[in-house]
């Protein structure tokens, strides 16, 4: 059981980590929007670097926040019968769940595999002039997100199947 219980501290440590990235890349990500703002319609200078630049901020924030969002229990439910249910199945309930959502996350980051690499063989770069260059850098966040998102829902299925005590407690 101390084995178990050391994986999914060790699962969720990584998407705490991983969340905490995604919470300060918001912070940049306002901060490049506001500077990218004030130099447009005060000093009349844009930048195609620096636009593309919050569009790419945003696809580490989505794709970390998600298994974030798992880890810390925000995710989107329905709790209309499930509140009323006996423990033993809202456990049971938990366990499909995290269990497809594992499958489907592993599927995912599979499935983006060829395009990635596909990407970095060609060394992809924005085709816009001034736009940002590794473009194949960005693309490489998808699978280590949906990683992530299999990783929590490996924690969740192993919180709930063996009964563990919440977080913190």
């Amino acid at each position: 059981m101390r084995a178990v219980e050391r994986l999914v501290h060790g699962l969720e440590a990584a998407v705490r980590l991983f969340g905490w990235i995604a919470a300060w890349t918001c912070v940049v990500l306002v901060l490049l929007v506001a500077g990218d703002v004030l130099m447009r319609y005060l000093f009349r200078i844009g930048a195609i670097w620096l636009q593309e630049l919050q569009w790419h901020l945003i696809s580490p924030i989505a794709l970390f926040g998600m298994s974030y969002a798992l880890y810390a229990g925000e995710q989107v439910r329905v709790d209309v019968f499930y509140e009323r249910f006996p423990e033993g199945l809202q456990r049971v309930i938990e366990v499909i769940g995290g269990l497809l959502l594992l499958a489907i996350g592993l599927y995912a980051a599979w499935l983006t595999l060829p395009w990635i690499s596909q990407s970095w063989v060609r060394n992809e770069a924005s085709p816009n002039p001034g736009g940002l260059p590794w473009r194949w850098a960005l693309k490489s966040f998808i699978p280590l997100g949906f990683l992530l998102l299999a990783m929590q829902s490996l924690a969740h299925v192993l919180r709930h199947a063996f009964a563990l005590p919440p977080r913190g407690e």
